[in-house]
């Protein structure tokens, strides 16, 4: 090893122990979680993997009808009784749960990937690049979120992949605001001006070393956006704006019930009552997450 290698190497660790190392960080603070949220975690957990692993152990199909067996009670053949068209509403809940979620999850990842990688690189690399971006950001947070989805619904469908796409598309400038900020701190940093000297290019540096020390902010973000998401699926489906029968979603099946809430109420508790839930547990989470990870997110 020659007299340059070490010099590198010796800036390069210099640069390196005045950045947390943020796997580490999170997994400790991660313990740390409050009791409301760790239960918060459980329960998005369990939730999880129900509907993931409870088709392979329900003997009823979502679509099956059965005009002799409309809106029974709840008995050994049908768990949870029956939807006004004769549907096990069991698999009902299990079905709309994987769509609902679906949406959730694939519409906050859609914003992760475009917020982030927007917001890094107008922080990153600043002047005429960063102006456009936040400016492009700027206007669409002045736009209200449901009216920018209803826009993209009624242009493009209400297929899920719609849905999705309107969701994600309307919750990134929130993602890019703050990845933005968290990369302006990063810009001037030890690290990023020892990688500059030895030569390192700006993609690099910004994807290997920058784009990392972000990562709890977006955890945090993106994990209360989930309960955003499902709920704005929610209430599209609710209105009819959705996802359309035959595919249920928590949603619409509580648009269905509202015709039989005097005589079937619980076809409207089920999937309300989920929804409620859901949406409260990633909020929960995500504030406890929030508080552990990157408390300035509070302001």
């Amino acid at each position: 090893m020659n007299k340059m290698d070490i010099t590198q190497e010796s800036i390069r660790n210099y640069a390196a122990a005045a950045v947390p190392r943020r796997g580490t960080v999170f997994l400790k603070n991660l313990q740390n979680l409050s009791v409301v949220g760790k239960i918060a975690l459980i329960y998005l957990l369990l939730l999880h993997l129900f509907i993931v692993f409870a088709p392979m152990l329900l003997s009823h199909s979502p679509t099956d009808v059965d005009p002799l067996s409309v809106t029974e009670p709840a008995s050994a053949a049908h768990v949870l009784g029956t939807d006004e068209l004769g549907r096990d509403e069991l698999a009902r809940i299990v079905s709309g749960g994987q769509i609902t979620l679906l949406v959730g999850l694939a519409a906050m990842a859609l914003a992760v990937f475009l917020g982030g990688l927007l917001g890094s690189v107008a922080g990153f690399f600043g002047g005429a690049t960063e102006y456009v971006i936040m400016r492009i950001v700027d206007m669409m947070l002045s736009i209200p979120s449901f009216f920018l989805i209803l826009i993209e619904i009624t242009s493009f469908g209400n297929k899920p992949p719609v849905v999705i796409m309107a969701v994600g598309l309307t919750y990134w400038p929130q993602m890019a605001r703050i990845v933005h900020s968290e990369v302006l701190k990063w810009r001037n940093s030890s690290l990023v001006e020892a990688e500059t000297t030895l030569g390192a290019g700006p993609w690099r540096i910004l994807f290997r070393h920058v784009i990392p020390q972000t990562f709890s902010s977006i955890i945090v973000l993106a994990t209360l956006g989930i309960g955003w998401a499902i709920l704005a699926e929610s209430g599209l489906s609710y209105l009819g704006l959705g996802i359309q029968p035959p595919l249920a979603s928590w949603g619409n099946m509580l648009q269905h019930s509202q015709n039989y809430i005097w005589t079937s109420p619980v076809l409207a508790i089920y999937p309300g009552v989920l929804i409620l839930l859901t949406v409260l547990g990633y909020s929960l989470l995500g504030e406890s997450l929030r508080d552990v990870l990157d408390p300035k997110l509070k302001r």
